[in-house]
């Protein structure tokens, strides 16, 4: 049997794994559920069991950690996690501790936006940074994705001298179902729900990625200000609305506990009309003075608690299970179910991920589910709670799509269809084919281009650079007048001037990305060479692995993709790389770029490095040949100082490539 002391190191390294997995990773493998469950399950062996306590047990400690990839920034305040609480009983206990030190508290009540936390800072009433939480004292520099948010105001109404701000980055329902759409159009692994999408967006390196995600912030919390004092915490945020703040909705000041926990109901009967994900609602101290009287423990404020709901599940039943073909051949199968309410809305279909998933839980056609929503969004089935007289559902040996026999590779979970001319995957192939970091075909959008497969003016890939602005006119089509049209054809002949690069990433090539199509085009220099190459002559290329190597040799040992680059080139689409390296005089070196360099921006040197035969890399190493930095270089500069690692100004580095 296991012991206390064995059962409390396991649970400590699963919930550090789980944790790492949900703040570092934003690839979480449990449910924010299931993950507190865990952690209330440790709290209560520690308590029962104090000589056992560590100082780095998840329970003493906030989960998150700077990422080396961003600059760090070490917060002034500490931003703290919250105590959880999932009863009634537990925050009468939290009162009780309270009312010890103070009587007749007065709270605040709030939603417990379910995104990511972050700071933001203000000089003189101007925005100069936004930063993560990261591990609760030092977080990562992510200034450049907070400023592209909507509702975070550069400039505000008044000139404060110093403010500093806490809130939480979410991704609206809508932006997420509509990024979740996008990535299983492009056969991506879609994000498990809005708290993940959120944090993967906000640490994208590209700004213009978290632009596009449609990421949105409320405020809660003033951590440092100068120039006018606050009393408590409803009087804050409503002076942060003044300064144009998004602040928290529905704050309420209330007298007790009983009236905390009677807006914690209603806050939760509104979970599935809301815009936005919560995972609960926060009770906080409305009186700063109080707040630092309680103080805080190692990592929780003893002036706020946490109420976190417990997710809804509903009992149906499965009556079909349907099979889609994603753009990359992945089959993917849908649980059609008995129509339930659950967490606000209708539900009628519910995610089965693939065939080890339905496998594993035994679920068959007429089986009885237990159903929840993942993140209040995506429904899933967690469980058979009845099994019907039918088999374990197995999926079809052949593509609902074209025929073709459909295969599972080994290490992979996914079963896909190999056939290049699937009519399933046609459009999402298109999709791609036509997208900005792809041939870049301005017009042709998927609701275009979904127009046009249905009117059978494309029909394979090659169709595209058939079209003619008389073919569009003659089907009549609603909306596309002769100036569309002619943007379009026109679109269409500018693409083949692009780089072999693009022309590679189109393809849809498995497991190539955009940079992958740069390496292939910028070493073989041209389609044919990259068409004859054995999987060792790939393998040449830094960066590239077995697996890369081999899906591009796969891919063009199948006659059907020679079909298509035949077809390309005969309608005049280039073949050749155009941003071939001006010399190789950097040539295996890597570098790291840091800070702001005096006349470059950062994409303009990267381009340098590489167009002379350089790479460029977000991490310092070892490996790393030199840093290129700039002024306010951060952590970036002191780790390639460690590690030995030359560093250069911009007037070095463009003295290397005079």
């Amino acid at each position: 049997m296991t012991n206390a002391k064995d059962e409390i190191e396991q649970l400590r390294k699963t919930l550090w794994y789980h944790s790492d997995r949900y703040y570092n990773q934003d690839a979480p493998e449990i449910d924010d559920y299931e993950y507190d469950m865990l952690m209330q399950k440790l709290k209560s062996l520690e308590a029962q069991h104090p000589e056992y306590y560590s100082p780095a047990s998840p329970t003493q400690k906030v989960g998150g950690v700077a990422d080396n990839s961003f600059e760090h920034v070490v917060h002034s305040v500490r931003m703290e996690s919250l105590l959880d609480a999932f009863s009634t009983a537990e925050l009468y206990d939290f009162e009780r501790r309270v009312c010890e030190k103070i009587q007749n508290p007065v709270y605040c009540v709030e939603p417990k936006i379910d995104g990511l936390s972050v700071s933001l800072e203000y000089e003189n009433g101007v925005f100069v940074r936004g930063s993560t939480r990261g591990n609760g004292d030092v977080g990562e520099d992510v200034s450049a994705n907070i400023k592209v948010i909507h509702n975070v105001p550069l400039k505000l109404k008044q000139d404060i001298p110093f403010l500093e701000v806490r809130g939480e980055v979410y991704m609206p329902k809508k932006s997420f179902l509509k990024v979740v759409d996008s990535q299983i159009i492009n056969g991506e692994q879609p994000f498990k729900n809005p708290r993940n999408a959120a944090a993967g967006s906000l640490r994208q390196k590209d700004s213009r990625i978290a632009a596009s995600r449609g990421l949105d912030i409320f405020v809660f919390n003033v951590q440092r200000i100068e120039g006018r004092e606050l009393n408590s915490h409803k009087q804050s945020l409503d002076f942060l609305k003044e300064l144009g703040f998004n602040t928290i909705p529905s704050y309420k000041q209330v007298a007790s506990m009983a009236e905390a926990i009677d807006e914690i109901e209603k806050i939760g009967e509104s979970r599935g009309e809301l815009e936005f994900d919560i995972d609960g609602a926060v009770i906080k101290i409305d009186d700063f003075d109080v707040r630092a009287l309680l103080g805080s423990t190692a990592k929780y404020p003893k002036w706020a608690v946490a109420f976190k709901y417990p997710p809804e599940e509903k009992e149906t039943v499965i009556t079909d299970i349907e099979i889609a073909v994603g753009r990359t051949g992945v089959l993917t199968p849908t649980a059609i179910l008995q129509s339930v309410q659950l967490a606000g809305t209708t539900v009628s279909r519910a995610t089965l991920h693939n065939q080890d998933f339905i496998t594993d839980k035994g679920i068959g056609i007429g089986d009885s589910v237990i159903v929840r929503k993942a993140g209040d969004i995506i429904p899933e089935v967690l469980s058979v709670s009845r099994h019907s007289a039918s088999e374990i559902f197995k999926f079809p040996a052949t593509c609902p799509g074209c025929g073709s026999t459909v295969v599972r590779e080994e290490g992979e979970a996914a079963i896909r269809c190999i056939n290049p001319d699937c009519p399933a995957q046609l459009l999402r192939n298109l999709i791609h084919f036509c997208s900005r970091d792809a041939m870049d075909i301005e017009g042709l959008g998927s609701a275009v281009l979904e127009t046009f497969v249905q009117n059978s003016l494309i029909k394979k890939t090659e169709d595209i650079y058939r079209l003619t602005a008389e073919k569009i006119e003659a089907k009549q089509l609603a909306g596309f007048k002769e100036k569309s049209i002619s943007n379009i054809i026109t679109s269409i002949e500018k693409s083949k001037e692009n780089d072999l690069w693009q022309l590679v990433f189109a393809l849809g090539i498995r497991h190539i990305g955009a940079k992958a199509g740069k390496l292939l085009a910028s070493h073989f220099k041209d389609m044919d060479s990259i068409i004859n190459a054995t999987v060792g002559d790939i393998l040449q290329i830094d960066g590239f692995g077995e697996v890369m190597a081999q899906s591009v040799s796969d891919f063009f040992a199948n006659p059907k993709s020679l079909e298509l680059i035949e077809s390309l080139k005969k309608d005049g689409v280039n073949m050749k790389c155009l941003s071939a390296a001006v010399d190789d005089r950097l040539a295996g070196k890597t570098f790291v770029l840091t800070g702001t360099l005096p006349t470059l921006k950062r994409a303009e040197a990267s381009k340098l490095i590489e167009d002379f035969g350089g790479k460029t890399s977000s991490g310092v190493s070892k490996k790393t040949s030199y840093v290129l930095a700039g002024e306010e270089a951060g952590s970036k500069l002191d780790k390639a100082r460690s590690l030995g690692v030359e560093i250069i100004s911009e007037e070095e580095f463009l003295e290397m490539i005079k």
